[in-house]
């Protein structure tokens, strides 16, 4: 009889025993697994975001550059506009003034309306209408500024001559054709303030070189003297 009982009562607690381990294995697996698969979906959904946030990001910085790249252009489109205007008008300015010179009469030394020698007349136009004081006479003039080839003249360029070694005259070129012909204004021993051509026989051939003293800014280079005789 004890026999059969103590059976029983190890029966019962085996039983009971692989019970617990049965329940352990079947609830306890299923939450690990659980808990292991959110893990995973919640990173890969964190990776997704970063990548799209660098997307943005890289876009952002691309969109910011290509505005910056337009302004910039935009910037120096006006800034070189401002500037042609500026020379077009100094330019403009200085041979409207040479222009009230016509029909001056030319006399040697002279610095006014009532008679007036080549050099003083570049330098009393340049003062008047650009503010810029050059020297007194044609060869100290041609020291100024940059110099110009003769294919590549503009209006307002300086132009020197001479009867021998030294310059010994002075023009501003007042227009430059289509076929290429300079036309000049200045100061003439014969007939006073006039408009020649450099294709003219007597002046073509004592052309020496030539000047600019307005750069494309419209202001004068650097080397000129604020005040030189």
């Amino acid at each position: 009889m004890k026999k059969r009982v103590l059976f029983y009562l190890v029966a019962f607690v085996s039983t009971i025993s692989l019970q617990s381990c049965v329940t352990n294995y079947v609830v306890s697996k299923p939450a690990t697994y659980t808990k292991e698969y959110k893990t995973d979906a919640k990173l890969a959904a964190i990776d997704t975001k970063i990548e799209s946030d660098k997307k943005l990001l890289i876009n952002s910085f691309i969109s910011e550059k290509a505005v910056a790249i337009a302004n910039a252009k935009t910037s120096l489109k006006n800034s070189e506009i401002a500037k042609a205007i500026k020379h077009n008008k100094t330019i403009d300015n200085i041979l409207t003034e040479a222009s009230t010179y016509l029909g001056t009469p030319y006399r040697y030394g002279g610095t006014t309306r009532n008679g007036i020698d080549c050099s003083a007349f570049v330098l009393s136009v340049f003062g008047a209408a650009a503010g810029l004081t050059l020297p007194r006479v044609a060869a100290s003039q041609s020291q100024e500024g940059e110099a110009i080839d003769k294919e590549n003249l503009q209006k307002g360029d300086l132009i020197f001559f001479s009867h021998g070694k030294r310059i010994s005259h002075v023009g501003i070129v007042e227009d430059v054709t289509e076929e290429g012909e300079v036309k000049f204004i200045h100061a003439a021993t014969s007939k006073g303030v006039m408009i020649s051509s450099l294709n003219d026989s007597y002046w073509g051939p004592k052309f020496r070189f030539a000047k600019r003293v307005i750069n494309e800014n419209g202001e004068s280079y650097n080397n000129l003297a604020s005040t030189r005789f």
